[in-house]
């Protein structure tokens, strides 16, 4: 059993990180305040958001995914899966306890 990290930028504030922990499909989200520039539309945009780190065991990452594909309020999310994240000890064993359904 290994972690995967998915990251996702939205405004704040988000009822998306309380949603990911309470259906047991993140063990924590961490929400770091960022400046994002981008192309949108065919001009460069600036905005503030926030980037969520979204930490869940390897076997719910796929279950994030398809949660955020359908509950993300932005027309064209951003879901990045970092599919090397290595978690260690303890800290493995609590994330995959919290993300398991019915825990």
């Amino acid at each position: 059993m290994g972690a995967v990290i998915v990251m996702t930028t939205v405004e704040a504030p988000s009822d998306l990180p309380g949603r990911l922990v309470g259906e047991r499909l993140a063990a924590c989200v961490q929400e770091v305040p960022i400046a994002s520039t981008y192309r949108w539309e065919g001009e460069v945009a600036r905005a503030d958001e926030v980037l969520l780190l979204i930490k869940t065991a390897d076997d719910r990452g796929d279950d994030v995914v398809r949660f955020l594909e359908r509950n993300h309020p932005y027309e064209v999310p951003e879901i990045m899966v970092l599919t090397e994240a290595e978690a260690f000890g303890s800290y493995l064993g609590w994330l995959t306890e919290e993300t398991r359904p019915g825990g």
